[in-house]
This record gives structure tokens, sequence and C-alpha cells, in this order.
């Protein structure tokens, strides 16, 4: 406690006010003020109290030290200690408690460190303790191998000096033996020891004279030793006088054959081979590999692999191609794991993952716009748009699908898709089916339901959408909205007006009446389907239509699905794939960017991708050609296998009918967008039968080449060019080759022709009618004419150059044609019921009294090509 501004208690308890004192840490300070004041302030330095860490033994400061006092004294010493730092012993006790506190808190932390100091001592000697055991166990294994390679070439020199002593032994002469002469020295092992010499008795004396009491060997004259012709010279080690007058003996191991005989021997010890062991690969297995790229992802040699086919009964060779389980087999024989891929792998994971619902946002409805045709469904949406749209449609008709976005009046987008409603584009209402959220069913009061109108909810219930009806043209004097609603009961639509689920609601596209009503209907239907998307992704979608634009190049009309679509992303769409240069709408102004359901129209690829086709943004240009080249394969490969089971279907139904062959017309179709060339497509493939067939042999977007009119040339068809126009030099070269060029902007009248060429290619039809009956009374020979039946028509009428039937026993003995109808001598147009006359067949004679004549006549009509698209 300091001693400033307190209290101090005397001995008598009494209590007096303590001063500031003045030591050396205190000085006077003058203050400055406005108005020339000044005030002079005494200031004092205080020092600083510096506490340390409390333990068993010391306290730190004076409330510490009285505090240790009034703990060791009893309870009249800690009310005087109280009473004399100047406060309660409440407040001595609790300053006693936090000191105890504090030290158990200090002893706790001083224990933790020990204990974690010693478990790191522990952990350390543990370290050492192994590092040392390891240390000495790779010291051991190495002086054992070194004593064992020591002993080993202890052996093999051992035997080698007892060959040696050997031969010395029985070869050697007596005034020689004991100086070898080395030719040369020995290349490893130690040194080879000296045969050991015969001494007798004992001593020096007796060493001495083993000379002359030793055994002499017998000495035999040398030989010289054999050379062969052409042997090559091998290294015989040691070389001695014995060895070398010993031309006959056997010839000593060599130092190479040591080496190899060691080897094994250290081989067989050691339980196997000192190589590494094979080591396990992961070999990657296509659909189709050669056998020898398979040996190369496995690291063995061809000759391995060919030889285990040799062994399975399989002769093959290195460039010959393996399927995926026979190569998987191979793999695995020979010890590797087995990866398998396929082309398709390089698709996975191309749409990226799964949305988060955290990240998941609003985004506006996809509305499609489908009925029968002229029902007013462009008009209806050039009403919502403020557009018109139809001003642009040749023969006031859509033919090719449109996207469209409406903002309303309360801030509301909606996205349209307009869809055409003549029967040849069924494929395009069914891609705008599947890609929406609602689906509007236009149906005309004053013409009711249409077989358009039956296909486009056929189409919305696959699809699996909503349904609301606009029943348009309600301003007209015949319309019956009722009748509508009436007719669509047949078809499972049953309006909320007859207790159903369907909104149904009553317009006028020409007057503009009941739009609210329809936008408010969308608009109710979009909260209740919770429409949500997450754009902060890479945009993927699907294509809504494309086309060959002569100033831009291919452009392709795509709908946002999920994410954003930005200038400078790399798209695939289809089997199309490019960089996103620019970015419009239907209006042609310029976009950033395109958000989840927002149409655009996309340019910058390489061709115009089929309309469906999804589309999605990737990450690299290798990436996109990679998947751009598999999807061309694979439709290639889908062509021709389709071209060929058609063939072979055709073929085996000719020979099994023994028809002729079917006549077929080739077209070259030219269209302004894709959708148009595929509907067109497929219109005119579908006027085939047994007889005739209409087959596109090309078919593309754009203007008519040079190329165009060379490939029509080449293969005999005209060119249909539906919306589009040749050039100068293709319409040059099409009048020089003598190549039909159509035009057409209607799709009808460009199916109603093909209609009529394929059905002028028909065989007329052969029509067979009944006229009379007639009975061979009898039978003349006539000289220069032959026999001539003289007859009664029995029934009907009988006509000269009818066809006639010869019935004997009402069996059809022949059939041909008549030849000569006379009545007595004159010839006669025909001859009816009841009058005799006489009848001649030509070429036929076999005539009999009683044979019953059948005779008809065959007409010869045109036939017409049903068409059902």
């Amino acid at each position: 406690m300091s001693d400033t501004d307190k209290t101090k208690s005397d001995s008598d308890g009494s209590r007096k006010q303590l001063s500031l004192g003045r030591g050396k840490d205190t000085g006077v300070v003058k203050q400055s003020f406005s108005h020339g004041r000044s005030k002079q302030v005494v200031v004092q330095k205080k020092k600083k109290r510096i506490s340390a860490a409390p333990t068993k033994a010391t306290k730190s400061g004076a409330d510490a030290s009285s505090t240790a006092k009034a703990k060791s004294a009893g309870p009249s010493k800690a009310a005087e200690l109280a009473k004399k730092l100047g406060i309660t012993e409440a407040e001595l006790r609790a300053r006693q408690a936090a000191l105890k506190k504090r030290e158990e808190d200090v002893q706790k932390r001083q224990a933790e460190d020990a204990a974690k100091q010693d478990a790191q001592r522990r952990l350390k000697e543990e370290q050492d303790r192994l590092q040392r055991e390891e240390q000495e166990r790779e010291e051991a294994e190495a002086r054992k191998k070194a004593e064992e390679e020591a002993r080993k070439q202890a052996e093999e020199a051992a035997a080698i000096a007892a060959q040696e002593a050997k031969a010395n032994k029985t070869k050697k002469p007596p005034a020689k033996a004991e100086e070898p002469v080395e030719a040369r020295a020995p290349r490893e092992g130690p040194r080879r020891p000296e045969p050991p010499k015969e001494v007798s008795g004992a001593g020096a004396l007796g060493e001495l004279g083993g000379r002359v009491k030793s055994k002499k060997p017998k000495i035999e004259p040398a030989k010289p030793a054999r050379q062969t012709r052409g042997e090559p010279k091998r290294r015989q080690g040691k070389l001695t006088i014995a060895a070398a007058l010993d031309g006959d003996e056997d010839r000593q191991r060599s130092l190479a054959s040591v080496r190899r005989a060691r080897e094994r021997e250290r081989e067989r010890r050691m339980g196997g081979s000192d190589k590494s062991e094979k080591s396990t690969r992961e070999v990657i297995v296509p659909e189709t590999i050669t056998l020898s790229d398979l040996a190369n992802r496995m690291k063995e040699r061809v000759a391995d692999v060919v030889k285990y086919m040799m062994k399975q009964g399989e002769m093959m060779r290195a460039n010959d191609v393996l399927d995926a389980d026979t190569a998987e087999l191979i793999v695995e024989e020979f010890g590797h794991t087995v990866k398998r891929v396929s082309e398709a792998d390089v698709e996975i994971g191309l749409e990226g993952p799964d949305d988060d619902e955290v990240d998941l946002k609003g985004r506006p409805p996809v509305v499609t716009i489908m009925g029968h045709v002229d029902h007013g469904k462009t008009s209806l949406l050039d009403a919502l748009r403020s557009t018109d749209v139809v001003s642009g449609e040749a023969g006031g008709i859509t033919q090719h699908i449109g996207a469209y976005q409406v903002q309303l009046k309360s801030g509301d987008k909606i996205t349209f898709l307009d869809t055409p409603g003549h029967a040849a584009f069924s494929a395009m209402r069914a891609r705008g089916a599947d890609i929406t959220d609602i689906c509007i069913i236009v149906v005309a009061a004053d013409d009711g339901v249409m077989p358009q109108t039956k296909e486009a909810i056929s189409h919305a219930k696959a699809a699996g959408v909503p349904i609301i009806i606009a029943v348009n043209k309600i301003d007209k004097p015949d319309a019956d909205a009722n009748k509508v609603l009436t007719e669509l009961l047949q078809y499972d639509i049953q309006v909320e007006a007859m207790g159903g689920e369907v909104q149904a609601i009553e317009v006028s596209a020409k007057e503009k009446m009941g739009l609210d009503e329809l936008t408010e209907a969308i608009t109710l239907q979009a909260e209740i389907l919770e429409l949500q998307a997450n754009p902060d992704r890479d945009a993927d979608g699907v294509v809504v239509e494309s086309q060959l634009d002569k100033g831009r190049g291919p452009v392709a009309t795509v709908l946002v699905k999920r994410g954003t679509l930005k200038r400078g992303d790399i798209v695939v769409a289809g089997s199309q794939w490019g960089k996103v240069r620019a970015l419009t709408n239907e209006r042609g102004q310029q976009l950033k960017t395109a958000g989840p359901t927002v149409p655009a129209e996309v340019l910058g690829l390489d061709g115009a991708p089929d309309p469906g086709d999804p589309f999605v943004v990737v990450d690299s240009e290798a990436r996109a050609r990679e998947i751009t080249d598999y999807r061309i394969r694979m439709k290639k490969q889908a062509r021709g296998t389709s071209t060929a089971k058609a063939s072979l279907e055709q073929m085996l139904s000719r020979l099994k009918d023994g028809s002729a062959e079917t006549q077929e017309a080739p077209l070259v179709v030219k269209g302004d967008v894709q959708g148009s060339v595929e509907a067109i497509t497929q219109a005119v493939e579908k006027m085939s039968n047994e007889e005739v067939r209409a087959r596109v042999i090309y078919g593309a977007v754009g203007g008519i080449s040079e190329s165009d009119v060379l490939l029509a040339q080449s293969s005999g068809a005209p060119i249909i060019a539906f919306n589009t126009r040749a050039n100068k030099q293709a319409r040059e070269l099409a009048e020089k080759e003598g190549v039909e060029i159509r035009y057409y902007s209607v799709i009808y009248d460009l199916i109603n022709d093909v209609r009529d060429t394929l059905s002028g290619m028909l065989a007329p039809e052969k029509r067979e009618t009944f006229i009379g009956y007639a009975q061979i009374l009898e039978v003349f020979n006539i000289s220069k004419v032959g026999k001539v039946a003289g007859c009664r028509v029995t029934e009907g009428v009988v006509k000269r150059g009818c066809g006639v039937r010869l019935l004997r026993d009402d069996v059809v003995i022949h059939e041909g044609m008549l030849s000569t109808l006379k009545r007595f001598k004159d010839e006669v147009p025909e001859v009816k019921e009841g009058i005799e006359c006489g009848m001649a067949f030509e070429r036929y004679e076999d005539m009999r009294v009683g044979d019953l004549i059948e005779c008809f006549q065959v007409e010869m009509i045109e036939r017409e090509l049903e068409v059902n698209v």
C-alpha cells in the first residue's frame, strides 16, 4: 500500500494525515495558462512496484509479507494486521485465499513443465536406444557377412592349394621342387601355401639329412603340352614347373568360374537372388490396345508377352489389337494391377459438382408457348413483348424456335420459348418442352383442339411440366371458349373452372385482352415451383437454335441453366467448341454476362451445333478439343452403323419379298437455321415406303456454295434451299452442270413438292374390274385362224380386247387376252348377256366344250404417296 494520501496508525491508535515527501525523485514543474497565468506544481516520480512469482519461501511486496504474517498468527494478530493495513478482516482473508490459489497454480504449472520435460527426456532416450540397436544390428550383419565372405574365400583357397599340392607331389622334379617359378601372381584370395616338406626323425640334423633319407619321387620324362588348333586361351592361375610339364592333366578352373560358383553359393545361402523384387505397376487399359503398347505400359519385354500368348494358344504379333478383357488377363498374369478406362471418361465431371442449397438464388421461369399452326402463338408473344415478330416470318408462321425475355411492370422477368406449330417441327416442340418450366398451350377459340394441339399436350405431359391453357381469339364472333375447355377433357386436361388444377386464361392477342391475367398466372405458378439456380459458377445450359451468319459466322442461341456465361469463356456445345467472342440478346444488344435462364446468342464457335445439344464451360482448350473429338468419332460410328443396318434390313426385306429395288430420290438440303434443316430432313425421310424413298445426303445451314453444287451434281440430287440463296459462282456452276436449285420460304410448299416428286416415281396401280362370264358350247377349228370357241354370254358383258381366264371345273387353266370377238362373220366391240358369239385367245387353243370364260378389264390408276408427318 502506498504512503501517499493514506492514514497511518500511531501507537495510541490516533490517526494523522500524511504529507507528500520531497525526496530526490521530486521536482517542481511550471505550468503556463492563457492570459499570462502560470502555476508552480510539485511533481514526485512514483517508483514502479516489481512483483515476482510467489514461492513457498518468500512473498512479493508488503501485502505478501503482511498476509504471510497474518496467516501464521492467530485471529487476534490477523485483526491487528488488518487494522494496521487499513483493511477489513474479510479483505485480508480474500487476499490470503488469492495468494494461496496463485501459489497452487504456480506449483501445478511447475509440475506440468517437469512432467513434460521428463516425457521428452524419456522419448529422446528411447529414440537413442532404438538408433543404437539399429546401428548395432547393421554392424553385426556387416561383420557376419564379412566373416562369411572370408570363410568362403579361405575354403576356396584351401581347395585350390590342395589341388596344387597334389599336382606338385606327383609331378615335381627333385632339383627344382623347392623353387617354383610363378608365371603370374594370383589375382585374389590369400597366398597359396607351399606344399609340405618330408623330413625324418627329429632335430635340425634330421631336418638337414632329410634330403638323403627322404623318399624321392619317380621322375618321368616331360611331355610337351598339346594345344588344339583354334582353342581359345584360358587363364589358369598360378603356374608351376610341374603344372607346365603336365600337359595331359585337366586344366584348372578359371577365376571367372570361381566367382560364378561363389555367387551361386551366396544366392543359395541367402535363399534367392540379391536382385530387388519385381515392382508392381498400375496399368491403364483402354477399350482396345496393341500388344506392344500393353507390354510397354507393363515395362515388360514384348517377346515375353508374345510367348505367354503362344502358351495360351494364340499366335499374335506385336501390332495385333487386344480387347480390354484379354488385356486385363495378361496384366494380372504378369503380376500388375489393372485400371480400366474408356473413351467416354473424357466427359466425366464435365458438368461440375452439384450446387449447395446455400448458393441457390431465385431465377426467372422459362415458359414455352406451344399449339397448333395459326392459332396465334407468335401474335400472343408479340403482344407480351410489344414487338412485331410476325412481320419478319415468311408466310406469317414461325418456322424456327425463338427465345425471348420479357420484363413485366412489376419488375419480374419471364423467358419465353416460341416453337413452330407445323407438324414437321415435332422434334423442336419436344426440345422446347424438355428445357422449360411452364408450358402454355394456345388454342384458338374459333377452331378448337387440333392435331398439333394434341401433340403439344403429349409433349408437355412427357416433360412433366405444369400446363396453362390460353384460349386465344376470344374477340371473334364465333369464339366459344367453353367448347374448347370441354374438348380438352378428352385429353385429361381439366381446368380450374371444371374442378381441375390446370389454369385457363381467355386472351386476345389482337385486342391485347387478358395479358395481365396470363402473366399473373405464370408468376403464381413460378412461385409455387420455387425456381432457383446458382449464378456464381461456370455456366451450362442447352442450345436452343443455331445458324450460320454471313458476317458473324456460326451463331448459337443458348439458354443458360446454371452459372453465368461471360465473354472469353471456353464453351463446348455438342460436337463444337470455341471461345465466346460476343454475347447478344434477341434484340441485338451486346451483353457482358448471361445469367440463369437468360437467352443469348453466342459468337465464336467453330461450327453450328445441333439444337438441343448441351453446352458447358470448360477450363482449357485442350479439354475442349478432347471432348469434341470424342463426340465427332461417336457420331461417325453411329452414322456408319445405322446406315449399314438399314441397308442390310432393306436387302433382307427385298430378298424375302422378291420385290424390285427401292427407288431412291437423293436431296441436298440447305437451311437458314439448324432446326429447320433437322425438321426438313425428318419430314422428307418419313415420306418413304417399300417402293420409293427420299434421302437427304447432305444437310447444313448457310448459303449454297460451289461445293454443294458439285456434291449435288455427282450424286444426281437437286438442291433444296430453305430461306437461303446461292452466290453468283454457285448459280453459274449449277447452270453449267445442270443442277436444279429449288428455293422455298414456307415449309408447306417444300413438303408438297417432295411428295409429288415421290408420287411420280411410284408405279401406277393396276385395278381389275369383272365384266362377265361366257360358256363354251362348241369348239371350231378354222384354217389360218386356229381354234375358235362358240360361246354364249351367261352374265354381264364381253368386250373386245379384255382379259380372260379359262376355268375348267372351277380351276383357272389359262389367263390371257381376248384376240377375237365375232358375231357371225363380223368383229363386234362387245356382246351382251344371252347372245352367242365366237371367241379366240391369244397364243392359246386348248379349249373344250363346257369350259367357262371369265372376262375382266384392267385399269391403270396413278398413285399418290401417303405422308404421315
